[in-house]
């Protein structure tokens, strides 16, 4: 059983999941509020998205939608964390990553991994990068 990332956005969940899509290659699924038979669409209309999921050629998970009710704000209290087959590949996912927003530690090697980085995307949402090790 694993645990799958959910992330909330502010109306711009369909611009962030085209962009991690960009990043991470996968499988994009958007289901908007306005796909939805009327009787199952959120109060208020529109076309915010309802549920996305981006799903990797590893069966890895990311999903996600918008929250009407929400600030957009930075995002706080967790990162997602995603592992490389190695550094070179950790570089251009931080960098990519980190493209509008803010990378806020550089890949460098760790005791635990051949490389570690963080950023915070253009979305608010916070990243950890590393290089998985050749165990896992």
């Amino acid at each position: 059983m694993a645990f799958i990332p959910y992330l909330f956005f502010s109306g711009n969940c369909a611009e962030a999941f085209s962009r991690y899509r960009e990043i991470f290659g996968g499988e994009l699924s958007i289901m908007r509020n306005s796909d939805a038979p009327a009787d199952a669409q959120m109060p208020g209309g529109g076309d915010f998205v309802m549920h996305a999921s981006l799903t990797l050629d590893d069966g890895a998970l990311l999903l996600g939608s918008d929250d009407p009710t929400g600030d957009d704000g930075r995002k706080v209290g967790f990162s997602v964390s995603h592992s490389t087959p190695d550094v070179e590949s950790a570089r251009r996912v931080l960098a990519a990553l980190g493209e509008g927003g803010e990378v806020t530690m550089e890949i460098e090697e760790a005791f635990w991994s051949a490389g570690f980085g963080m950023c915070v995307d253009r979305f608010g949402v916070p990243w950890m990068i590393d290089v998985a090790h050749p165990e896992q």
